[in-house]
């Protein structure tokens, strides 16, 4: 299709505008060819007609469509051409409030004048590990881009930044360094970019000044390399600077000043350090007055004159070389205001006594002679003599001007060198980016020798740019194997060789510099004879002589040649140079010494131990070599370092970015289109738009190009090759082959190709939207016509059943007048009969009446004799309950009241526990107390109103009843009424009073339960409102008991990593300590090498250091006072032993007295025994043997005496076996008759002492233990009381440093922390003792049960040793011990268990194959043999070795989720047994009585319990972040890019930044893996028996990461904000909360994380064009913050012709309706956030004795107890 068919009506052009540059019109006929006229019509209406040229016969640019408008990348613009790129960059500027833009491989930046909120973290996190084109443009992606590229092809990398002075070059620079910083991930780099950073207030001191367009300009170029090691981490920069404007030291234009350090220290003079500087206000001085505006506006000099010391000390300047530089830089103000007069006409003076010469020498340490006399005279040698030559007035001036040039450019170096030591590392520097900031292309009415040097650079930085993007394009033709065709574009080397080749304008004017009396006259002439016939780009002015033009790549330059040879030449006097070095000024003399001989700025002697004294003669050829490069002008230097900038830059993969100045009076987001134009034109943007437009700029897939234009194929159109579909439709629809190329994997078009495809898809979907209008504008149109039909058959109906209603009325009145009539004729003979059937009727009822009063009479009688006898016998019945209910209520009020005083008593106690309580809430419960006294008046009241009512309908059915009695004693009476009519006159006005009377009464009883039934509802309504600030109060304080929940877990997990950080640090002591060691070795080579640098930083080991003996001192403390406690415990125990042994001493002495006492009366009953043996009486009866058994008696009775003595000391088991034994042995004494000897006394005694022994052992024992526990509990006292000293010393340096208010304040806060802290532990102790009491018990009542079950055994065999038959021995085999649930294990084992059970153990299989949560049972169950077995030492070393297990399993298979799954499962089981068991009240109440025998008995693990919280809080972030790992790469490809519902997102034309397209290749992540993933997680988790409630927080952490991610990722991409993504991401949100109603998780609180994502789904969705539209998003966003709905708005970009963009003036009135809403300003939410976690008691309900150990787990040296 040609072009000119392009030009049709209504096709849109673009004119040239004086104002405007460039305005928008509207063709309103079409073109044809030849004409040379085109009618228009302007945006405003105004009619135009737009001639063309005539030879030329161009056509305007054509405009881009509208939904082309405002594209990230300005190559996807259709047509690539000036004011499309200016219509572009206006209309993201001003409407949409962005200010970055891609123009292919450059970043538009452009300055808005305003601080925007896109700089943060999160947003250099959102962009860190992007690609380029994914994201909105940025500088941070360009960052991005360059730091991948620098890993991925170990390339180093260049960022060139450049722009107008104002442009915001240094802050775009300084945002790139700060993006290193962050995402390199060490913790040395932020140090580096605050060292970088504190570098730029001293740069800006001294090498900024004031101009005509910027306050602070930079007037030098410079060029940070960052340096990265091999883990591409910040180690270190490098400065380069580029052409100072030294000339601006001794010269300002009007409203322009010298740099900012020169009035910094004027403002600064009062300081004492500055008096002997003598300074005074900038006016004073030559160099500072010469602008005739020495202040900025909002600038206060002395403050950054602080800011500029501060940064001097940060990067290590000490106070005296700072106060040197200062001095030097004072001196140079002195020098400006010498006063030089004139002697004659050749020759000058400086008159005596001048006061700032003075000043000048006195501060450079100078002699006023030589500096006076070499300031007037020059020196001039010859071959063979040496002449001294007085000049005149303006060369003395010029050489004094030249002195400060020199002097402050030398500063200038040194402090540069000295930022750069500072910014040195030691690491080796593996590679590199480099930022350059350099000034952009100038041009001003007056150009002098300096715009000359920058136009240059700028000359050769196009070059070098026009390259790359030439080596680009190739390169893409190549890869595609497309037909390459030579693209021409401007090549300034002509303009370069102009500059710099032979016989060039440098060449020309270094030679004029050598010239004796060479001149700028001269210079121009040479210039004019050698360039202005050969070469079409230098020109001459045609009203000058003075001054020559440049044709630049950017624009036409006028330079004047006045003052380039003498700043070129930048001659100095020599003799001046030796009068300063000749100083008694260290630093001054430092200065013009040799790099290598410089001191170091933190006052280190030099190597050479002084300074080297002008005495001393240099070799020659290093004279001549020095001499030599002095001799170097600027212009060559200037070149010099600009070609090993350029070998630089070639050497590396450079980044453009370009800074645009959109007005030149530093208003906020103002657009000037010719300012703009001109920068575009001068930075080279346009240049590349050109380059791409010669080409194939548009460039699409083969899929993409089928999903936007497959509207324009027919369905046989399309094959399954995609390549071949494409190829056979563009072959239709362009005919000319030429404005395509096919290639590999894209399409390639000419410029107005994709419009001109657009157009033609737009035409066909308008004219299918045509169709679909006409379809329903005709099923719209025959829905109203039925609609009317059946409208007016239902009037016809109803029209015609009103006439038939109107005649049936009729018939139907006809019909009863006739009733009527009847019924009146019925009446008038009915009311006769009536009258005559009354009168029987009375005479009837006077009778019966009468006969009915008799009988009446008669009963009356007999009833009263029965209530005569009923109230008789009811009276005594009620005496006798009345006696007998007052002693029973007598009875019931003893007990009640016995019952009351033991409640009471509770209450006290309970009173003093809740008494803080009740003062907090005293206020609350008075008004609880005075509304409930209300409600109970109001109840009180109610009652009584009540009563009265009840009472009135009482009296009223009393007089109604009465009423009646009398109408019937009036109806009796009625022949008397009618005689008497007055009277029944009156009764009947009676009982119309009473009827009104009932009446009021009825109607007050209406209007108080009118007023009852409001009061209820007024109360019901304080009630809710009181329910609903409780329910508030509530919900307030569980918010806040989650801030502090997760305040803990944040302060849990920062104490991880700085336990981390700890050992790391500890490590490197050990490797400094050995480092020490070799250093020590090598210390003579290292000293002459300079290796002495440590690799620590030499402060923080000093420090570390000093931290070490202070703790061993206190350790030492600590063991002292431990010695001392150990003392005081041997001492007390030996005064125990002591005791104890000299008890048992005198018990023993007591026992033996006995015994011989014993053997007495036996030797006596031995004696009589042989005596009545020989007599032969020794039977039964005789007297001898009564005597015997009398002895034999008493002996037993003292015996027993005896024992009982001994059970006193022995226990009570060992007391029941001895008195069986004792029992057994009477008895057999008594049936065998076998009398005791000797040695058996002696076998009882001897076992009765040895039994008192063990028990006092055992007693000695559990004493020694009891004392050993005091000592510990005394240590631990010590060392809380020596941290509550340190937390006292602490709180009182703190309360030291606050006023005295806040003093006050502290010290009462802490005084009510202190108090509610003791009554805590008060209680604490309390509910331990009860704890005790209770266990106590119960062990009593268990040995209570014993004994009496062991004395029934003892009682049962006494039995049997009495029955006659002999016992035969039997065997009785050992019953097998039920399984307690305890595993017992060796001390040696325990490391074998925890590597076994932990270490090596595979969770998968445990987790499919075993009960869930096995090895924390088996843990729990040695644990409880541990405590079982009372042995605290294997209780505490069990436990450590578990959490130290976990932790070292975690540290090494973190990234496993499986792993981290099982572990936190088996954690928060282990944490829920030991609570479960613990034996509290409030975890026992869903225990089995078996399990609770199973409790702990011994110890109190609480504080475990904690720790064991702890690691799982740990466990839990472990589990969310390798969660997060997992999920982060789904999440933007899922949720975003890949279409779910296909069809419904177009994608739109890409530039050369390509995005990530929708269409899902193999790898990409799709909505189904996303879901496949999180039901992975949930069925790991379940398998692992993670508790329902941990599972529900990991999931709503799964989603509320999603959800973050997405709207980031939604609120940072400008092509994701459409109509058709909305509905995408709507579906998508859809699927997930299906999945969680499928597991039963919509209660988890994961569907409101998603809020926010649904939110700006929906407001993608919704009409954004009236009042009401934006009041309906105000109140429907409510979880958005303004400034994300603002930028969802700013972002929403059309995918169709027919979608409309969002107005400004729309998006204004929804910032004016959310104005007053209080949020945080931040645009994106936290991705870091976790929600704290909480860990709900789950008990097992798993018996321990049920649980089998499978073999599995090779944990076979356990032992069932």
């Amino acid at each position: 299709m040609a072009a000119s068919e392009l030009y049709t009506k209504y096709a849109r052009v673009w004119i040239p505008d004086v104002e405007e540059v460039w305005k928008s019109a509207e063709l309103t006929k079409d073109y044809r060819q030849g004409d040379g006229v085109l009618q228009l019509q302007l945006e405003d209406g105004k009619e135009l007609e737009y001639k063309l040229d005539p030879k030329t016969n161009n056509l305007p640019h054509l405009r881009n469509p509208d939904i082309l408008v405002g594209e990230n990348d300005l190559t996807a613009l259709s047509y690539l051409h000036e004011p499309a790129v200016l219509h572009n960059l206006k209309v993201r500027f001003i409407d949409s409030k962005l200010i970055y833009t891609y123009c292919g491989i450059v970043l538009v930046a452009i300055n808005p004048y305003e601080t925007l909120p896109i700089y943060g973290t999160d947003i250099i996190n959102a962009y860190s590990g992007q690609n380029m084109g994914d994201m909105d443009p940025h500088i941070f992606a360009v960052a991005e881009e360059a730091y991948k590229q620098m890993a991925r092809d170990e390339r180093n990398q260049s960022i060139i930044v450049s722009g107008e002075s104002g442009a915001g070059k240094t802050v775009s620079a300084k945002y790139a360094m700060r993006f290193f910083a962050t995402v390199s991930g060490s913790a040395s780099e932020a140090n580096v970019e605050e060292k970088v950073l504190a570098s730029n207030p001293i740069m800006e001191s001294i090498g900024n000044a004031k101009t005509t367009r910027n306050d602070n300009s930079s007037r030098f170029g410079k060029y940070i390399e960052i340096g990265f090691d091999k883990k591409y981490h910040i180690i270190g920069a490098n400065m380069r600077t580029y052409l100072l404007e030294k000339s601006r030291v001794v010269f300002q234009a009007d409203e322009e000043r010298n740099y900012h350090i020169f009035y910094q220290l004027c403002a600064s003079a009062h300081l004492p350090e500055f008096k002997a500087l003598k300074l005074g206000k900038a006016d004073d001085f030559h160099y500072t007055k010469q602008g005739r505006n020495p202040v900025i506006d909002g600038i206060d000099d002395a403050k950054e004159m602080s800011t500029t010391r501060n940064a001097f000390t940060l990067l290590g300047v000490n106070e005296s070389y700072q106060l040197g530089l200062f001095q030097i830089l004072a001196s140079i103000l002195h020098l400006g205001n010498i006063e030089v007069k004139d002697r004659d006409s050749d020759s000058s003076i400086i008159l005596p006594n001048n006061g700032h010469l003075s000043v000048f020498c006195e501060l450079m340490g100078v002699t006023y002679q030589d500096m006076s006399h070499w300031l007037c005279h020059k020196k001039l040698k010859t071959a063979t003599e040496t002449y001294i030559k007085p000049i005149p007035k303006l060369q003395a001036i010029n050489a004094r001007d030249a002195l400060a040039k020199h002097i402050y450019a030398k500063l200038f170096n040194w402090i540069v060198d000295h930022v750069n030591k500072a910014l040195h590392s030691t690491v080796k520097q593996h590679s590199f980016i480099g930022v350059l900031d350099i000034y952009g292309f100038e041009t001003f009415e007056i150009n002098s020798f300096e715009q000359f040097c920058i136009n240059y650079a700028n000359e050769k930085l196009q070059q070098q740019f026009n390259m790359h993007v030439f080596k680009l394009e190739q390169e893409e033709y190549m890869k595609e194997q497309i037909p390459w065709t030579l693209i021409d574009f401007y090549d300034n080397q002509p303009c370069i060789n102009l500059i710099e080749a032979k016989m060039g304008i440098l060449d020309l004017l270094d030679e004029e510099c050598k010239m004796p009396k060479g001149s700028d006259d001269s210079w121009a002439q040479k210039l004019y004879n050698t360039h202005l016939k050969t070469c079409a780009l230098f020109e001459k002015p045609r009203m000058s002589n003075k001054a020559f033009i440049i044709q630049h790549f950017a624009d036409k330059v006028e330079y004047q040649c006045d003052g380039f040879l003498e700043k070129n030449k930048d001659t100095v006097n020599e003799e001046q140079i030796h009068v300063l070095k000749a100083s008694k000024f260290d630093l001054l003399v430092e200065l013009f010494q040799d790099e290598e001989k410089a001191k170091s700025p933190t006052g280190a002697a030099p190597a050479t131990g002084g300074r080297t004294r002008l005495s001393v003669k240099p070799v020659k050829n290093k004279a001549g070599k020095a001499s030599k490069e002095h001799k170097k002008t600027v212009g060559l230097q200037f070149r010099n370092s600009l070609q090993l900038l350029m070998e630089t830059l070639n050497a590396t993969t450079p980044h453009y970015v370009r800074c645009i100045k959109p007005n030149d009076y530093k208003y906020a987001f103002t657009f000037d289109p010719k300012r703009a134009v001109q920068q575009l034109r001068a930075c080279g943007v346009l240049e590349t738009i050109r380059i791409s437009a010669a080409g194939f700029p548009s460039r699409w897939t083969y899929q993409e190009f089928f999903s936007r234009y497959r509207v324009l194929m027919k369905q046989k159109d399309v094959l399954t090759d995609r390549k071949m579909t494409c190829k056979n439709v563009l072959e239709k629809l362009v005919q000319d082959p030429d404005k395509y190329q096919f290639g590999k994997t894209k399409i390639f078009f000419r410029a107005g190709q994709v419009a001109y495809l657009e157009k033609l898809r737009a035409d066909k979907l308008r004219a299918a939207c045509i169709r679909i209008q006409k379809t329903i504008r005709c099923w719209l149109a025959r829905k109203k016509y039925l609609r009317m039909k059946h409208a007016a058959t239902t009037i016809q109906r109803y029209v015609r059943g009103y006439q038939a209603r109107c005649l049936a009325n009729f018939l139907r009145r006809t019909r009863a007048a006739i009733v009527i009539q009847k019924y009146q004729r019925m009446f008038v003979q009915k009311k006769c009969y009536k009258r005559k059937q009354a009168a029987a009727l009375a005479m009837q009822c006077i009778l019966r009446a009468y006969m009915a009063r008799q009988l009446y009479k008669a009963l009356l009688r007999e009833h009263k004799s029965i209530i005569i006898q009923k109230m008789v016998r009811g009276w005594l019945a009620r005496q006798w309950y009345k006696r007998t209910l007052e002693a029973i209520v007598y009875l019931q009020c003893c007990i009640r009241r016995m019952r009351a005083k033991r409640e009471l008593k509770k209450l006290k106690i309970e009173a003093r526990s809740v008494e803080h309580f009740k003062k907090l809430n005293i206020g609350m419960e008075n008004k609880i107390m005075q509304l409930q006294r209300r409600i109970d008046d109001q109840n009180k009241e109610n009652r009584s109103l009540s009563e009265r009512l009840n009472s009135l309908e009482i009296s009223h059915a009393a007089e109604s009843e009465r009423l009646r009695v009398e109408l019937t004693r009036l109806r009796g009476a009625e022949e008397d009424a009618k005689n008497n009519a007055n009277k029944v006159t009156s009764l009947l006005e009676e009982l119309e009073r009473l009827r009104k009377d009932l009446q009021n009464t009825q109607k007050e009883k209406k209007a108080i339960e009118d007023w009852a039934q409001t009061y209820q509802d007024e109360m019901e309504k304080v009630l809710l409102k009181m329910q609903r600030a409780l329910k508030e109060e509530t919900q307030q304080l569980e918010y806040d008991l989650n801030e502090e929940r997760s305040r803990y877990q944040n302060l849990l997990t920062e104490h991880l990593r700085l336990e981390e950080k700890y050992d790391d640090l500890k490590e490197e002591i050990t490797l400094a300590v050995v480092s020490t060691h070799s250093f020590k070795d090598c210390k003579t080579s290292v000293l002459s090498t300079n290796w002495w640098v440590a690799i620590l930083d030499m402060s923080l080991f000093l420090k570390l250091q000093k931290r070490v003996s202070e703790l061993e001192q206190e350790k030492q403390s600590l063991q002292n006072e431990l010695d001392r406690r150990e003392e005081q415990f041997q001492r007390a125990r030996a005064r125990v032993q002591t005791h104890t042994h000299t008890h048992i001493y005198f018990t023993r002495q007591e026992l033996e007295s006995e015994n011989k006492k014993l053997k007495h009366d036996l030797n006596k009953m031995r004696q009589s025994l042989r005596g009545s043996a020989e007599a032969g009486s020794a039977a039964p009866g005789s007297p001898a043997y009564t005597v015997l058994l009398d002895q034999l008696n008493a002996s037993n009775e003292e015996l027993e005496v005896r024992k009982e003595e001994v059970l006193i000391l022995r226990s009570q088991l060992v007391s029941q076996k001895e008195a069986m034994q004792h029992k057994t042995a009477e008895q057999s004494f008594h049936f065998t008759s076998v009398l005791l000897n000797e040695d058996g006394e002696l076998w009882l005694v001897y076992e009765g002492l040895k039994e008192t022994n063990r028990l006092l052992e055992s007693q000695l024992q559990a004493q020694r233990r009891s004392h050993e526990n005091e000592v510990e509990a005394l240590r631990g006292d010590l060392q809380s009381v020596k941290e509550e000293n340190n937390r006292q010393q602490q709180l009182l340096a703190q309360n030291l440093q606050l006023p005295p208010e806040a003093r006050i304040e502290a010290s009462l806060q802490h005084e009510i922390t202190r108090l509610t802290n003791e009554n805590l532990d008060l209680m604490e102790q309390l509910e331990k003792q009860d704890k005790t009491v209770r266990k106590l018990k119960k062990q009593l009542k268990v040995f209570a049960k014993k004994i009496s079950d062991l004395e029934g055994t003892c009682y049962m065999l006494s039995l049997e040793t009495t029955a006659d038959e002999p016992v035969h021995p039997v065997n009785i085999p050992r019953r097998e011990k039920d399984f307690q649930g305890m595993l017992e294990y060796k001390k040696e084992d325990e490391l074998k268990l925890v590597k076994n059970l932990i270490l090596e153990l595979k969770p998968r299989g445990v987790a499919v194959n075993l009960i869930p949560g096995l090895p924390s049972y088996i843990l729990f169950m040695c644990l409880r043999h541990a405590d079982y077995i009372n042995d605290d030492q294997k209780v505490r070393s069990l436990l450590t070795s578990v959490i130290n297990s976990i932790k070292k399993i975690l540290k090494k298979r973190g990234d496993d989720f499986e792993t981290v799954s099982f572990w936190l499962s088996n954690t928060c089981r282990f944490l829920h047994c030991l609570k479960q068991y613990s034996g509290d009240e409030q975890f026992m109440k869903h225990n089995t009585s078996k399990q609770n025998d199973h409790c702990l008995s011994n110890f109190d693990l609480a504080e475990y319990r904690q720790v064991l919280s702890d690691l799982a809080i740990q466990i839990y972030q472990q589990l969310i972040k390798c969660m997060e790992n997992i999920l982060q790469p789904m999440i933007v490809s899922g949720m975003l890019e890949h279409e779910t519902i296909q069809g419904v997102s177009g994608v739109k034309p890409t530039g050369l930044r390509k995005r990530t397209s929708s269409i899902a290749d193999e790898g990409t992540y799709t909505l189904d893996s996303i879901i496949r993933q999180l039901n992975s997680f949930h069925s790991i988790m379940c398998q692992h028996g993670t508790d329902p409630e941990l599972i529900k927080q990991v999931v709503k952490q799964q989603f509320y990461i999603i959800g973050a991610v997405t709207l980031n990722n939604l609120l940072l991409r400008k092509d994701m904000c459409s109509w058709s993504k909305g509905m995408q991401i709507r579906y998508n949100v859809s699927q997930l909360e299906e999945l969680l109603r499928d597991k039963n998780l919509m209660t988890c609180g994961a569907k409101e994380t998603l809020e926010p994502l649904i939110q700006a789904a929906q407001l993608l969705q919704v009409k954004k064009k009236t009042d009401e539209d934006a009041e309906a998003i105000c109140s429907m966003c409510n979880g958005l913050s303004t400034a994300q709905i603002v930028k969802v708005l700013n972002l929403y970009t059309p995918v169709n012709a027919f979608e409309e963009r969002v107005s400004v003036q729309f998006i204004r009135t929804i910032q004016t309706r959310l104005r007053d809403r209080k949020e945080s300003p931040q645009l994106l939410m936290d991705t870091k956030v976790i929600y704290p976690v909480t860990f709900p008691f789950n008990p097992s309900s798993l018996a321990l004795e049920t649980i089998q150990i499978p073999s599995s787990l090779n944990v076979g040296f356990l032992t069932r107890v």
